[in-house]
């Protein structure tokens, strides 16, 4: 699983018809100081909350669409879940 920033939306005229009626964003994954971390990718919001500006943490390749319960859904990237509250204790610098 990853962190990421949603960072827009996508609209499709067509698409897969296992993709039918699932909102796609675009996220920016970003590090363990919420910075950018690598290129923006395209995510199917599996819980169908998600919108712009929120933290959210994603499963990558087939673990993206488990909750959504169907058979080969095409995906990069999953979304699982809002995140609330996000805390990183350097255990480097306690020592």
């Amino acid at each position: 699983m990853f962190v990421a920033k949603v960072i827009g939306n996508i609209v499709c005229t067509h698409k897969d018809d296992n993709l039918k009626g699932l909102k796609l964003l675009i996220v920016q994954p970003v590090d363990e100081e919420l910075r950018d971390k690598g290129k923006p990718l395209v995510a199917i919001d599996t819980i169908g909350q998600s919108g712009e500006g929120e933290l959210v943490y994603l499963a990558k390749s087939k673990e993206s669409s488990l909750p959504l319960k169907k058979d080969l859904v095409p995906s990069d990237a999953g979304i699982l879940g809002i995140i609330d509250y996000y805390n990183v204790i350097n255990r480097m610098e306690e020592k």
